[in-house]
């Protein structure tokens, strides 16, 4: 099997990605269908589908943003006539072994998107992927829709921490990470990384260039240019200069405001109105730099999200975060997320985690609040396992403390609950003050992309209700 390696900028630094095997298993699947690949920009989107053409005879690259690229889809031709004039502009022959067609910015032109059904029924020996940054914007601003049914969607996010071991080469530590239930000899040498995961996050330039240097000031003009690409982008998202005046600032002031609920009116501490702001921050979810996870009193599936609610602000990366907000050096006297900065980061990791970790679809993640004008109860995130609504708190300390979480769980019809924390791996069995008995799987930070994992061998290994009575 492929497991190709994705070359950054920063000095020729090479670690794989996950992707790569998930585009080695669409490219064998029987029924592979046009791969739709959508993400921020700069989360290596581009350069790994480049890299993952070298494995094939022919790779064509076809970028929408030039002019003589989407021409050839503006003709409205049929897909083989089309796929003919992409031959003759790249000077190839018809027959030249399997091929991989690469249609990078797709969102610059409506029918490249609406041909791809095509290449399914017409032309299903070619291997066609589609990627663009500011797809998801151009999908709502054109009124652009994918064909039902005809095409197949991954989404990329940052470097996961399991990533980011492969990228350290720190082989045993993955080998740890993978073993399930993790030996606890590993414990403190997984916390050791993750504490550095979080401080450098997980933008593929930033983590190439740590492993060469080493060194974290060495990032800051990376994250810089981040910024400034993402601000550039601002007049490609709006509909106007306005809008691109209060998309800016939304940008520049979303780090300060990240982890924490938020109101639209007055955002950032400026003047602009709810209306205003909250389109903006909308812009920005589409373009997937930042998340607004809303509040559910959901205990039961489905989770239903709570629009009318303030959400909480989920940046693309926590690594991002800490450069603009300034929390950089603290990371160096602090060895528990939990001690510096009310815990928010400790949260805002454990997030990114958990987003990373549906990659065929956006799922909204949810946080819990109980259906009470007066109640202040709150619980960090919501899981769906199998047929369950699973309470996940990040949170240090007794667990006697965890009242949201008793209260959820003398709501819930299940009797399973997640911590995580610095601590070690352990299941408790615990009772909430109404006297419900309940598992609470404890899982360290750096677990947190495997919850699904831990919760089957929670499950499978604590038993069912009779064995708490």
């Amino acid at each position: 099997m492929y497991y190709g390696l994705v070359l950054l900028q920063a000095g020729g630094v090479m670690f794989p990605r996950e992707f790569l095997l998930k585009l080695e298993q669409w490219a064998g699947s029987k029924d592979r269908k046009p791969l739709v690949v959508r993400g921020a920009r700069q989360v290596g989107k581009t350069v790994a589908i480049k890299l993952f053409g070298e494995r094939f005879e022919r790779f064509i690259y076809l970028n929408l943003d030039l002019p003589g690229d989407s021409d050839i889809f503006r003709r409205r031709l049929s897909v083989q006539e089309t796929f003919q004039a992409i031959l003759m502009k790249q000077r190839l022959s018809p027959v030249e072994g399997q091929t991989l067609l690469f249609i990078d910015e797709i969102q610059n032109c409506p029918e490249a998107v609406e041909i791809l059904r095509y290449f399914y029924e017409d032309l299903p020996e070619i291997h066609v992927v589609a990627a663009g940054s500011l797809l998801e914007i151009a999908l709502h601003e054109k009124h652009i829709s994918f064909p039902v049914g005809r095409v197949e969607h991954h989404f990329l996010y940052p470097l996961t921490f399991r990533e980011f071991l492969t990228a350290s080469e720190a082989g045993e530590a993955v080998n740890a990470f993978d073993t399930v239930p993790m030996p606890a000899y590993a414990h403190e040498a997984l916390m050791d990384y993750f504490h550095r995961y979080a401080l450098i996050g997980g933008m593929p330039e930033v983590v190439a260039a740590y492993i060469k240097k080493n060194d974290v000031t060495a990032l800051n003009g990376i994250y810089d240019s981040l910024l400034v690409s993402y601000q550039d982008d601002a007049a490609k998202y709006a509909r106007n200069p306005s809008m691109a005046t209060i998309l800016r600032h939304c940008i520049e002031t979303a780090p300060f405001a990240a982890g924490q609920r938020i109101t639209f009116s007055g955002f950032g501490q400026s003047n602009y109105r709810s209306r205003e702001v909250g389109e903006a921050l909308r812009t920005l979810q589409r373009a997937m730099l930042i998340n607004m996870l809303y509040p559910s009193t959901s205990v039961e599936i489905p989770i239903i999200p709570d629009l009318r609610k303030s959400p909480r602000l989920q940046l693309l990366d926590t690594g991002l975060l800490n450069y603009f907000v300034g929390l950089q050096e603290q990371y160096f006297y602090h060895d528990n997320l939990h001690a510096f900065y009310k815990g928010i980061l400790a949260e805002h990791i454990v997030g990114q985690e958990l987003i990373a970790i549906e990659t065929n679809t956006r799922k909204k993640q949810c946080f819990w609040v109980r259906g009470k004008s007066q109640s202040q109860a709150e619980i960090d995130f919501l899981v769906q396992y199998k047929g369950y609504v699973i309470p996940v708190e990040v949170k240090s300390g007794k667990t006697g403390r965890l009242r949201s979480l008793h209260q959820f769980m003398d709501r819930c019809p299940h009797l399973y609950a997640v911590r995580m924390y610095a601590g070690p791996l352990e299941i408790q069995r615990v009772n909430s003050p109404s006297g419900k008995g309940f598992y609470l799987l404890n899982l360290p930070y750096f677990l947190a992309s495997s919850v699904h994992k831990y919760l089957g061998w929670m499950i499978e290994n604590m038993g069912t209700k009779g064995d708490l009575l």
